[in-house]
């Protein structure tokens, strides 16, 4: 879609509050494959054409929804150097500003490299410097920082959360980034043998015989060296990075404490068994930033295991009310979300990565982002995070995966365009704002027809559906004592809302 065509879309949609007189009509945003935007007036109806696939009313509460939010990434900020400062102010403006298209108010940052980011660093390599004397933020200001002040001059407000995904490679057992040996980094194979212990999987108890376990094998091991000296020296890690970022004018108001403990990768990670994540995070981490820093959150998470009875002896423990605000799931924890979150109702809980897909940039990435947001946010999550919010060319790592993003760069041209990705988010996050309350959906295993309904911050409903099918199909949502009844193309997305 030509991106004058976009903008003038855009606006139209900003602008569709002053210009409707009656009060019972409803906008409807669609798109298909490669017609991204489409909009039409429709009446909301006194009868339906079918049996409601769910009905909401005035009554209905639901929970508050905080943020969207994008994870600020190396590579994400080397895409955009690419483009001409015009179009660089495009894309900044529609993914920050919050009058623009996709409305981000809260940002990812990797403390430390992770896997979109130029090569390995940490704040301090320095082995043994426990005094953190030689702690520093400069490889951030060469790209991270840089990209989040462009963030910060279109939403002054905007606020961040930091996650590791590997500690200083002389906290670790391996002495390394990685965790396990590949082409693409330099660890000794020979220090694979730390993860499980033996070779001779047949034989060992952590293989699980369901495959849709993930991971099927848990690591017998802390990757982080489970003494007291490097667990406090850790914790103060977190609060130095807090200030130093501070110190640039950067609020971080979140933490949690490992990225994906239950990937074992060759890109920067760190495996934690649950007794080590309890002890680092309820006798270090948590008691740490209650003195230095009470007005960061502690969250646990990332959690991206659908091992159910791993997640809920780490939750279960008795001092985690004590210091804990939050949970963070994402990839296959997601599948366990709806479970944990109705045992553990005390805590909030968000999306903290949209899953990234295999570098195809299509209409069929997008439609199974559509259905996680759905997911997620139907399962109480009141935050959801994007993972790449831009990347060039074939959206590869330095560690040989390539991801999807929500902009696409072609490095030779130095042009972009909005993948279909994009106007996924866009049909949530544009009308969703932060304060609407989410009262309800439709979602099953694989659904069809996913279907989210919200309530904005001037009381009135959003509606957000998608055909996910090969043919059209019927769908009527009862609101209050009226309907919307609409015909759904095959393979669309859709936003009601209702005036």
């Amino acid at each position: 879609m030509d991106n004058k065509i976009l903008r003038a879309t855009v606006l139209a949609l900003t602008l569709l509050p002053f210009s409707w007189a009656q009060a019972q009509s409803v906008n409807w945003i669609s798109s298909t494959d490669g017609h991204y935007v489409k909009q039409q007036t429709i009446k909301l109806s006194s009868k339906p054409t079918q049996s409601p696939v769910i009905s909401i009313f005035k009554a209905d509460q639901g929970f508050e929804f905080k943020a969207w939010g994008t994870t600020f990434n190396e590579l994400n900020w080397d895409a955009l150097q690419l483009l001409p400062e015009a179009k660089r102010k495009e894309i900044l403006d529609n993914m920050f500003s919050p009058t623009g298209q996709l409305r981000f108010s809260r940002g990812r940052i990797g403390m430390n490299a992770n896997d979109y980011a130029r090569s390995w660093f940490s704040c301090d390599e320095v082995d043994g410097d426990f005094q953190l004397k030689y702690f520093n933020i400069n490889r951030d200001k060469e790209a991270i920082i840089p990209y989040i002040k462009e963030a910060q001059k279109r939403n002054p407000d905007i606020n961040f959360w930091i996650s590791p995904w590997s500690p200083p490679s002389w906290m670790k057992i391996n002495h390394h980034y990685a965790v396990q040996s590949s082409k693409y980094n330099d660890l000794n194979p020979q220090l694979d043998v730390l993860l499980f212990e033996d070779n001779d999987r047949s034989h060992n108890e952590q293989v699980n015989p369901d495959k849709n376990l993930f991971p099927r094998r848990l690591t017998v091991n802390d990757f982080f060296i489970q003494d007291p000296r490097y667990l406090q020296a850790y914790a103060n890690y977190f609060c130095k990075y807090i200030d130093a970022y501070k110190a640039e004018g950067i609020p971080i108001t979140m933490v949690m404490y490992q990225n994906e403990a239950y990937s074992y990768t060759a890109y920067p990670g760190c495996p934690w068994t649950p007794e080590g994540a309890i002890r680092f995070n309820m006798e270090y981490l948590g008691p740490t930033l209650r003195q230095a820093h009470p007005e960061v959150a502690l969250y646990m998470g990332t959690f991206n295991t659908n091992r159910y009875d791993n997640v809920k002896q780490i939750l279960s423990d008795p001092r985690m009310r004590n210091y804990v605000s939050g949970v963070g799931f994402q990839w296959e924890g997601g599948q366990i979300l709806p479970r944990i979150s109705k045992e553990f109702p005390e805590w909030n809980y968000i999306s903290s990565e949209s899953e990234c897909g295999w570098g195809s940039f299509d209409w069929k990435s997008a439609e199974h982002t559509f259905q996680l947001i759905n997911h997620y946010l139907v399962n109480g999550c009141n935050e959801y995070y994007n993972w790449n919010a831009i990347l060039s060319d074939k959206g590869e790592s330095p560690w040989g995966w390539k991801q999807n993003a929500l902009v696409h760069v072609d490095s030779q041209s130095h042009q972009f365009n909005y993948t279909p990705e994009y106007y996924a988010y866009l049909h949530y996050s544009h009308f969703i704002t932060p304060g609407s309350s989410i009262l309800g959906g439709i979602e099953k295993k694989d659904s069809e027809t996913p279907v989210l309904v919200a309530r904005n911050t001037s009381g009135k409903y959003i509606v957000v559906a998608a055909n996910l099918s090969d043919t059209q199909k019927e769908i009527t949502v009862q609101l209050d004592k009226k309907f919307i009844n609409a015909t759904l193309p095959a393979h669309s997305f859709h936003t009601f809302q209702v005036k």
